[in-house]
């Protein structure tokens, strides 16, 4: 199964995780990471998650397709594709499709007491 991991990197963290992924024995699993929670919840909150879950696996789609396969509003889908490939969660093809090119996502963060 092709799977993506979704988490959050806080700017301190960058330094070890890069270390750690260089190293010669490392599995090497896709990451997006996210500078916050927050930032994670905003960009894939609301109906986004559901396209994501629409998109994996299918391969590269048209937003008409997209948007019909969530029972959408093809604008209200362009509109959260455009977030979703700013934010580099989707990719672009190149006949301008776009594509989830995993079959599942992991998140993985950690919430805690405030400072």
């Amino acid at each position: 199964m092709n799977t993506v991991i979704f988490d959050v990197l806080e700017p301190g963290m960058l330094r070890r995780d890069v270390g750690q992924a260089f190293r010669a024995d490392a599995v090497q699993v896709p990451r997006i990471s996210f500078a916050s929670p927050e930032l994670l919840f905003k960009v894939l909150g609301g109906r986004r998650w559901e396209l994501l879950q629409a998109m994996s696996g299918a391969g590269a789609l048209g937003i008409r397709e997209a948007a019909r396969r969530v029972g959408r509003d093809v604008r209200a889908v362009h509109a959260d594709i455009q977030i979703l490939l700013r934010e580099g969660v989707i990719d672009r093809t190149e006949d301008g499709k776009v594509e989830f090119p995993y079959d599942a996502v992991h998140v993985d963060f950690t919430i805690g007491r405030a400072a």
